[in-house]
C-alpha cells in the first residue's frame, strides 16, 4: 500500500478525513493514509511540507500562497473548503478592550510568522484602515499559547477560527470583539511536488476518496451531533457552522489566486506575484 502522510488543524473542518481513515475508505483504494494534527496551524504545516514530515496539508489558502511564492516545493491540487473562514478577534475577557477600535496599535498574538493568524491581522488592519506598518506581533505557538499570552498581557488580541474558540468565549476566557471573514475560499489541499511527480495516481485516488466523503458529508445522519461531541462544541454552534460551510471538490480558480496575490502584495506580505501554474497542479 502507498503511504500518504496528511496534516491539518485539529478542527471540525477535517472530520471527513478522520472518518475516511477510520472507515477504511482509503485502504479500499490500496492507500495507507495517516493524519497528523497541527495545533500551530498553517505556518507549522508549511514547515512540515518543506521538511517532508508530511506529504499533504489541508491548509489556509493565503498562508500556503505566501509560502509557495517563498519557495515551498508544493502545489495546490484543489480547494477543500469553498466558503470563507470566519476569524474571531479575541481579547482576554478581563481586559479593557471592548471593540475593534480599542486594539489599534496594540500587539497581536500569532501562532507563527506566515500563519493565518499573522496574515489575517494584516487583512483586518487594512479593513479597519489602520497603518499596517505599525502592526506588532507576539509569537505564541498555538491556541493555548494565546490564552496564556493574552492573560499575562504579553499580547493584546488573537485571531482564530470563530467556532473553534467559541467555547473559550462562553467560559469567560476570551471576549470576542469582532469577526473578520477571509475574502476567498479558506482551505486548499496542497501536496509536495515530489509526490505529485512520483505518485500522481495515488494522489488522484486520495482525492477521489475525500471528495466522495465531502460531497455527502452534510447529509450524513446525526452529523451535527457527531461533530459537537468530537470537538466539544454546543450543538447549536455546530449547526450554525454547518449551515455556512461548503466543501469543494474543484480546483481553485485563477481569478481567486489573482485576488489573493493582489491583496498579499498590496499588504507587502509577498514581494512578487507568480503565474497560476506556479501555484497549482491540475490532476
Amino acid at each position: 500500500m502507498k503511504k500518504i502522510k496528511v496534516g491539518g488543524v485539529p478542527e471540525h473542518f477535517n472530520l471527513p478525513w478522520h472518518l475516511s481513515i477510520e472507515n477504511g475508505n482509503f485502504s479500499k483504494e490500496n492507500l495507507t493514509v495517516t493524519w497528523q494534527d497541527f495545533p500551530g496551524g498553517t505556518g507549522a504545516m508549511c514547515k512540515a511540507l518543506r521538511e517532508k514530515e508530511i506529504d499533504v496539508a489541508i491548509i489556509l489558502t493565503e498562508g500556503f500562497v505566501k509560502d509557495s511564492i517563498a519557495g515551498n516545493p508544493s502545489k495546490i491540487v484543489q480547494t477543500y473548503i469553498e466558503t470563507p473562514l470566519i476569524w474571531g478577534i479575541h481579547v482576554d475577557a478581563k481586559s479593557n478592550y471592548k471593540q475593534i477600535t480599542d486594539i489599534q496599535n496594540t500587539k497581536a498574538a500569532i501562532s507563527r510568522y506566515g500563519s493565518g493568524s499573522h496574515l489575517m491581522a494584516y487583512v483586518n488592519a487594512q479593513q479597519q484602515a489602520w497603518n499596517t506598518n505599525e502592526l506588532s506581533f507576539e509569537v505564541v505557538g498555538n491556541l493555548n499559547g494565546a490564552i496564556k499570552s493574552l492573560h499575562e498581557g504579553t499580547s493584546d488580541y488573537f485571531m482564530w477560527e470563530h467556532f473553534t474558540t467559541k467555547p473559550l468565549v462562553d467560559n469567560g476566557t476570551f471576549r470576542r470583539i469582532g469577526d473578520c471573514p477571509t475574502p476567498w475560499p479558506c482551505f486548499v489541499i496542497a501536496v509536495r511536488e515530489e509526490l505529485l511527480e512520483q505518485e500522481p495516481e495515488s494522489i488522484q485516488k486520495m482525492l477521489q476518496v475525500i471528495n466522495t466523503k465531502t460531497t455527502t458529508f452534510k447529509q450524513k445522519e446525526n452529523i451535527a451531533e457527531l461533530l459537537a461531541e468530537r470537538y466539544e462544541q454546543k450543538l447549536e454552534d455546530i449547526t450554525k457552522w454547518l449551515n455556512i460551510t461548503e466543501w469543494s471538490q474543484q480546483q481553485i480558480s485563477n481569478d481567486t489566486l489573482t485576488k489573493i496575490q493582489n491583496q498579499l502584495f498590496d499588504l507587502d506580505i509577498i514581494d512578487k506575484k507568480v503565474d497560476y501554474s506556479s501555484l497549482v497542479y491540475n490532476m
